[in-house]
């Protein structure tokens, strides 16, 4: 699998690079530059290389080997894996259920009881 790929990628390169070399032709080659065929040639020979080399720069980029200017490394989660987590007694309270009967998130969770003791706490009028 590993060499069809690699050969696919080959061949999506030369094609890039074949309507590269189109756009340069057509520009080289044609005395005047503003026509509406000349443009519409170069621009449809530019849309085709990109076409063409966008399936190989995401394999590149999805096997690592295409650093990304401005993009930053992502930083790996604490060995704790509660990182930014909002932690709940959730072996205490029900389970929460969405409208559609599904399980909601530990973190959504917690919001929603948040939400009800702040609700009770309004509802308790305060002696003095």
């Amino acid at each position: 699998m590993r060499r069809e790929l690699g050969l696919l990628n080959i061949i999506c390169i030369f094609a890039a690079f074949g309507f590269l070399v189109l756009a340069a032709i057509s520009v080289i080659s044609s005395g005047d530059f503003l026509t509406t065929d000349n443009l519409f040639i170069i621009t449809v020979s530019l849309l085709m290389a990109l076409m063409f080399v966008v399936s190989p720069l995401l394999y590149l980029k999805s096997e690592g080997r295409l650093p990304l200017p401005g993009m930053k490394k992502s930083v790996a989660a604490p060995a704790g894996g509660d990182w930014g987590q909002i932690k709940t007694n959730a072996a205490q309270a029900p389970p929460l259920l969405d409208a559609k009967g599904r399980a909601v998130p530990p973190d959504v969770r917690a919001i929603v009881a948040q939400m009800d003791s702040h609700k009770a706490a309004q509802k308790t009028p305060d002696v003095v």
